[in-house]
């Protein structure tokens, strides 16, 4: 593999020992202030935009960045703050819902292959192929419309063969220079429905508000599950978890630009350099220009 992940007290361990009890909604009881969470990601993101620069000029890799979460864990502003002052040309953003009919012909990782970023690109999926072993997991049923060759005789079995699909599509990804880093954002649910709550009385924030969201979260305990049982399969060094606390947005946002930074530091990217006969050029170009 071409990447090992950076470590952090958030990288979800790859020997399959993770479990829920070990990660925490809550950011580090001597965090600094909200200004200075801010301050930090600001400075984060500066460096993203430098590191972005290079990035593409080196055309050696592109970057994979996956978010999954429950409702309300703040996703979609993470994303937003993360990827401000990175140039528009150079990534692109994904969100995944329900499939299309196209997409229920084609095997589970089809729809999101297609959206994989170029080399020199940085790719975002909000929410992914992972869907396929958290939504559906907790509602076994929407298999129905999947069209699989056989119903699954052992459900057990099923998710692991699905997560060792998923773990060799990102084994290949790697392989092929795929930056692969993907983020659980850990909310709690006292926090959710804190959420849930200001999106129904703020009139500006109504239009986030779904009854579905609430009836989903009915079933709090069995995404638990599913998103421990994942994580535990599919967190690899090529292809790294890392659980973020999400009850803070503040630190949260910190914490995501940071590990993107300091993975993308690790490989050592540089700007192309120039051919020696072309730069011989340069002194007779500068002249050229300056004479005009």
């Amino acid at each position: 593999m071409s990447f090992n992940a950076t470590s952090s007290p958030y990288l979800v361990p790859y020997d399959g020992s993770f479990s829920l009890g070990q990660a925490s909604t809550r950011p580090p009881e001597n965090m600094e202030g909200k200004s200075a969470q801010k301050e930090a990601l600001k400075g984060a993101v500066e460096a993203f935009r430098e590191l972005q620069e290079v990035l593409y000029a080196y055309d050696r890799y592109s970057v994979l960045l996956i978010f999954q979460a429950m409702d309300a864990a703040g996703k979609d502003s993470t994303i937003r703050n993360v990827m401000t002052g990175v140039n528009p040309a150079g990534f692109q953003v994904y969100s995944f819902k329900a499939p299309s009919a196209e997409e229920l012909d084609h095997d589970f990782l089809w729809r999101t292959t297609k959206r994989l970023p170029e080399r020199g690109r940085i790719g975002v999926f909000n929410r992914s192929y992972y869907e396929e072993v958290l939504v559906v997991r907790v509602h076994p049923s929407i298999l129905d419309g999947q069209k699989l060759p056989t119903p699954p005789a052992n459900m057990d079995a099923f998710w692991q063969e699905r997560y060792t699909s998923i773990v060799e599509h990102e084994a290949h990804l790697a392989r092929s220079g795929t930056v692969i880093l993907k983020f659980w954002l850990n909310v709690s649910k006292e926090e959710q429905k804190e959420r849930f709550l200001s999106r129904l009385e703020e009139p500006e924030k109504n239009w986030k508000f779904s009854v579905g969201d609430v009836k989903e979260r009915g079933y709090w305990n069995e995404y638990m599950h599913a998103y421990e049982e994942m994580l535990k399969a599919t967190s690899r060094p090529w292809a790294p978890w890392y659980a973020i606390p999400a009850d803070s947005k503040p630190f949260m946002r910190r914490t995501v630009a940071e590990l993107i930074v300091q993975n993308l530091q690790s490989l050592n990217m540089h700007y192309p350099q120039v051919d020696p006969k072309e730069k011989a050029r340069f002194d007779e170009m500068r002249e050229l220009l300056e004479g005009e």
